[in-house]
């Protein structure tokens, strides 16, 4: 990958071309026995002042929990700019890279990939010692202070796909993008962060082929090829570009109109499902998460709904959402590659009794529409986007104040969930009440819903009203769970982690942090984006949001644009904090 970082000066030229080198090296663990590795310090890219390399760890040990630290000397004047699968840092020559949270552990025979980019000048040699966990890397499962490895010539050649694995995310890295991993790092500290893996959007059709800022669907999966260097790599994209999109908001609104179903088909959903089953992308695990804001809002926000729109109305009765969702899924599922997850709205849009139930039923007929069948579908998706907190600690939805049941607040207002983690487990077990299969898995994306800083609650709230103390209690913030544009007061939440809960594939990070939700007044442009007033910090809500203030932060640009001060505010809430 051709990626400098902004604000980093280019070392002078040299025209070294270097092979792949590979090197047996022993990892310490956390007081493990038998430590033993084989570790391939792979040169995958090069020009005349960068280089991509992959750093593949092989435990031929026992297994290692706990984390891992592995730690190189460049021997000459090399840096690394970004990082994926893994923390890095770097002083002098010495790097040191802490795993990402969710490749923490490494049984017997398992492996992990952190990769990076980097500058040098002069010559680019490999680097000839590592340690891991503080213990000299030497080749041999008996540990020894011997410094010199020993070195062979090798090639990688990605593997097969392999059977559709139960959960996509185990054993897998997940691919960085370097389009956001760019924009996150040239901010002040977002190099913390900038190495974690978050979602593609392809959220037009220009997208696929790649617009003057960002690269198209096939650069980005063969920048995957080139972190996955042959091991097991989940590339995330998110598939939003149905006709009519988001019937109750404005600032989301897609390119396709309410009739276009045939050029959503034709146009978006085919280009995409050619390149996806090119067999040069078969060794990558294909997570698709599938129309978020679409289907939620056939059972929400259509007649005789008080938060009925005229618009949604229309979705429903010409079936496009349905047909729309269904034929990306059934196009998608035929390739043995990828795993399709429905976006399945959030614990304060669907958690109702009168909403949860119909919304796992209205999924389960776009599952069988079209072509396509509830076998489609790998899994769902919550929180998409929002910022629901995964989990309340000092309430539940089962507390009480005086006798009367936090269910009355106005904050709960009768919601049978109180988090998104209690949630996605209710809904997963709905949707197998509706049809979908028994091992149906569940994602949550926690890039904006960590909700730490000064304002974080550290205790329950006051007993002398049950409104007392639920808003004294609850982490989440914003002043309505309705509110959703750029909310001011969020930050980061749970690193991307694989299997966290009993049923949870995987915590992920699907919507950028920096990336905006909606303009805060009106811009034009030619994306088909409108000017939602939810995203205005002025506006005093409607119905949706029973009329509050919309606590959205102001100055923000277009969706999808980047909001550097959204980014900042993110990074000083997060919780668990950097």
């Amino acid at each position: 990958m051709r990626f400098r970082r902004k604000g980093v000066s280019a070392p002078s030229a040299v025209c070294a071309v270097l092979a792949m080198v590979a090197v047996p090296v022993v990892l310490g663990s956390n007081a493990e026995a038998a430590p033993g590795c084989k570790v391939d310090y792979t040169i995958t890219n090069q020009w005349d002042t960068g280089f991509g390399a992959t750093v593949t760890v092989t435990n031929l040990g026992d297994p290692i929990t706990g984390g891992w630290t592995l730690s190189w000397d460049f021997p000459g004047n090399q840096q690394v700019q970004q990082g994926w699968n893994g923390n890095f840092a770097q002083q002098g020559a010495r790097v040191t890279v802490r795993d990402a949270g969710w490749n923490g552990s490494l049984g017997t025979g398992a492996t992990v990939s952190p990769g990076f980019n980097g500058s040098y000048s002069g010559t680019n040699g490999k680097p000839a010692v590592f340690t891991l966990n503080g213990t000299t890397c030497t080749g041999s499962t008996v540990p020894t202070t011997t410094t010199t490895p020993t070195t062979t010539t090798t090639t990688t050649t990605p593997g097969p796909g392999g059977p559709k694995a139960d959960n996509p995310y185990a054993g897998a890295g997940v691919y960085v993008n370097p389009d956001w991993s760019a924009k996150a790092a040239a901010e002040p500290g977002g190099t913390r962060i900038a190495n974690q893996p978050t979602g593609v959007w392809l959220d037009r059709i220009a997208a696929i082929e790649g617009t003057a800022t960002s690269r198209g669907l096939r650069g980005h999966l063969d920048g995957a090829l080139q972190q996955a260097a042959g091991k097991p790599l989940v590339v995330q994209l998110v598939i939003y570009n149905l006709p009519g999109r988001d019937c109750a908001a404005l600032a989301s609104n897609g390119e396709l109109k309410a009739d276009e179903l045939p050029r959503y088909q034709a146009e978006y959903i085919d280009p995409i499902a050619t390149i996806l089953a090119d067999p040069k992308y078969a060794a990558l695990r294909v997570v698709t998460v599938i129309e978020i804001d679409s289907l939620p809002n056939l059972v929400t926000n259509v007649t005789p709904r008080p938060t009925a729109t005229p618009q949604c109305d229309v979705m429903k009765a010409n079936g496009n959402y349905v047909a729309g969702v269904g034929y990306a899924l059934a196009k998608f599922g035929a390739i043995p590659n990828v795993y399709n997850y429905i976006d399945a709205g959030h614990h304060g849009w669907l958690g109702w009794d009168d909403n949860l139930g119909p919304s796992a039923a209205l999924f389960a007929q776009a599952a069988k529409s079209s072509g396509s069948t509830l076998a489609n579908v790998h899994g769902f998706i919550a929180n998409t986007a929002n910022y629901g907190a995964l989990k309340e600690p000092y309430f539940t939805v089962n507390d009480s104040v005086g006798g009367t049941s936090v269910r009355t607040s106005k904050w709960v207002d009768w919601n049978r969930y109180v988090d998104e983690l209690s949630y996605a487990q209710a809904f997963r077990q709905e949707a197998i009440r509706a049809g979908f299969p028994a091992d149906v898995g569940m994602l949550i994306d926690t890039s904006r819903n960590g909700w730490g800083g000064a304002a974080r609650p550290t205790g329950p709230g006051p007993s002398t009203t049950v409104d007392a103390y639920v808003n004294g209690s609850k982490t989440d913030r914003r002043i309505h769970l309705g509110n959703w544009c750029n909310q001011a007061g969020a930050g980061l939440g749970e690193r991307p982690k694989t299997a966290p809960e009993p049923g949870i594939d995987a915590y992920v990070w699907i919507k950028p942090p920096g990336e905006s939700d909606g303009a805060s007044k009106e811009i034009p442009n030619t994306e088909g984006k409108g000017f939602d007033r939810m995203c205005d910090p002025t506006y005093t809500g409607n119905p949706r949001n029973q009329n509050n203030m919309s606590g959205a932060l102001p100055d923000a640009p277009l969706s999808g644009h980047w909001f550097s001060a959204q980014f900042q505010e993110l990074m000083r809430n997060a919780y668990p904090a950097l």
